[in-house]
């Protein structure tokens, strides 16, 4: 983990069938997309919005249709993105560009020395940033809804190796996609706060009822004014 970013290849594609994965919406998509809508409103007056990962481009669409400005950015041209690039340089933006930078699942796909540039980056290009991070494991819920005044008893049981240590530089998780996953010591919730604390201000951190597997981060770029 403490090699330096020359060491390894740079970000690159996903190692899957991009155009199948394209072309395929299921739920998690719409729940996700909902997520996005509604973390938003939390950081406040923001119109520009800068998507990394586009993927299907369902968030695109939903976000436009809402009256957002939103620019999509991507390191593979399979998703037709306004911008191409990667996450951890992007040069091509000033300081302060977009009011906000949504990067859903996208982090997970960097090999960690690429990792803290990349959240520089976001902090410099947009005043405030969703963060989404997959979960590690399987998932085991259990979900209590009586129907009246909103309660919602949520309890989820990660199932996964608690002990284990990415070295954060070989992509073993998710069939060779992810380096890492939230809960994997080193990339522990508190963790992954401390690390973002130094270019970001925590909003919310929380995880998704209605998708689990995610865990969602509302942040603050510390040099936004």
């Amino acid at each position: 983990m403490n090699q330096r970013p020359l060491d390894i290849p740079p970000p690159d594609v996903m190692p899957v069938d991009r155009d199948a994965w394209a072309g395929q919406l299921n739920l998690s998509n719409f729940i996700n997309t909902y997520y996005q809508f509604r973390d938003l409103q939390a950081c406040g007056n923001v119109r520009s919005v800068l998507i990394v990962g586009p993927g299907q481009g369902l968030d695109t669409q939903v976000l436009r249709w809402r009256g957002y400005e939103v620019t999509t950015f991507d390191i593979d041209a399979t998703f037709h993105p306004d911008v191409m690039g990667s996450i951890h340089d992007m040069h091509m933006f000033p300081d302060g560009r977009f009011d906000a930078v949504i990067a859903s699942h996208v982090l997970e796909h960097l090999a960690v020395p690429y990792l803290d540039r990349s959240l520089q980056e976001v902090a410099r290009v947009g005043n405030h940033a969703l963060l989404y991070l997959p979960v590690a494991g399987r998932h085991v819920q259990a979900r209590f809804l009586p129907g009246f005044k909103g309660i919602d008893l949520t309890w989820i049981v990660d199932i996964h190796n608690y002990f284990h240590r990415p070295d954060g530089v070989t992509p073993r998780y998710c069939g060779g996609q992810h380096f890492w996953e939230v809960g994997m010591r080193g990339f522990r919730v508190k963790d992954l706060v401390r690390r973002m604390s130094q270019w970001f201000e925590l909003i919310a951190a929380y995880r998704n009822r209605d998708w689990n597997p995610s865990r969602n981060f509302v942040l603050r770029s510390r040099r936004s004014p």
